[in-house]
């Protein structure tokens, strides 16, 4: 068994490090030479993770076609912003029989969910959807952590059950690819808003009204895409939404935070990625083509694109 993980991220080092620990042989893919070149060299990359290193035995490559022909199971572990180029250059590469694991979050920025994506380039029956609320940084230190996972058929989610699941690791299937990748795309647009009301010196009780509205709304997004209102109810709905709204390791709650209280919340976003910015916009299109009003993604997109005053949320809570 090999697993080929697609991204050389924080993200993708710490999914390695759950494979090592559980005996699987691991290839990593980048897009740049640079990267690859640093993480063989050093085996770990300290400006992302610091501290852990990759085990000697995974291999590095910047080949499409080399890790796709060698893997077993492939891993997308890069920003939603560009997996679509990632799935295109794959394609050539790839058949019906391809095992594909999406653990990255959000929505392409013109609506298309990123299973979608997937789908409509690469032939392949067997896609699968991974999230919950993990951060890298804990993964790697081996703390108990829940995933949830949901596939296109019993056979891709219990391949990607058999390779992560351990002592410390448990995954939860969950019925619908859609319902995690709407879940684990909100939570980071609603991590923005809370992140808002604490630059805005709020209490804690007030950011957990907000958290109690949006959550409502995050029932209401599934029931309009025929989901499982009580999927919110898993690893990948409250539980990552609890973590991302709560921890300033969250990059998209603290953009929130900088936006709320009024400060250079743009240069931030320059420096890293906030993946939360791009879904938000993401998202407000997809229910604008929906002709949906929903109120938390409607108040938040203002705040952050229109540039309109961060108390509005406050007002939100109050009415």
């Amino acid at each position: 068994m090999i697993v080929g993980i697609l991204g050389m991220g924080a993200y993708a080092l710490s999914l390695e490090s759950i494979l090592k620990h559980n005996n699987i042989k691991v290839m990593m893919w980048s897009r740049f030479d640079e990267e690859k070149e640093h993480l063989k060299k050093y085996r770990c990359n300290d400006k992302l993770l610091n501290g852990y290193k990759i085990s000697d035995k995974t291999s590095l490559t910047s080949s499409l076609e080399e890790i796709i022909n060698n893997s077993d199971l492939l891993i997308i572990s890069i920003p939603a912003a560009f997996i679509e180029e990632l799935v295109c250059d794959m394609s050539i590469f790839t058949d019906k029989n391809t095992n594909i694991l999406i653990a990255s979050k959000g929505i392409e920025h013109s609506g298309v969910f990123l299973s979608d994506i997937v789908k409509n380039n690469i032939r392949t029956r067997n896609i699968a959807v991974m999230s919950g609320g993990t951060f890298a940084k804990d993964i790697i230190l081996g703390c108990p952590i829940g995933f949830s996972v949901a596939g296109t058929n019993n056979r891709i989610v219990n391949l990607v059950k058999s390779v992560f699941s351990n002592e410390y690791v448990r995954v939860q299937e969950v019925k619908s690819i859609r319902s995690i990748e709407i879940l684990g795309s909100l939570k980071n647009v609603i991590a923005i808003g809370a992140g808002i009301i604490d630059g805005l010196d709020q209490n804690e009780s007030t950011k957990n009204a907000f958290l109690t509205m949006a959550t409502f709304d995050m029932q209401k997004i599934l029931k309009i895409f025929r989901c499982n209102m009580n999927d919110v109810i898993s690893f990948s709905g409250i539980g990552d939404l609890f973590l991302t709204c709560s921890s300033v390791s969250s990059r998209n709650y603290t953009f929130g935070k900088l936006v709320g209280q009024k400060k250079d919340y743009e240069k931030y976003s320059k420096d890293i990625t906030v993946e939360g910015l791009y879904t938000l916009e993401s998202i407000h299109l997809l229910l604008r083509n929906k002709r949906v009003k929903i109120n938390t993604i409607d108040l938040i997109y203002n705040v952050v694109i229109n540039k309109k005053d961060p108390n509005i949320l406050l007002e939100f809570i109050k009415n």
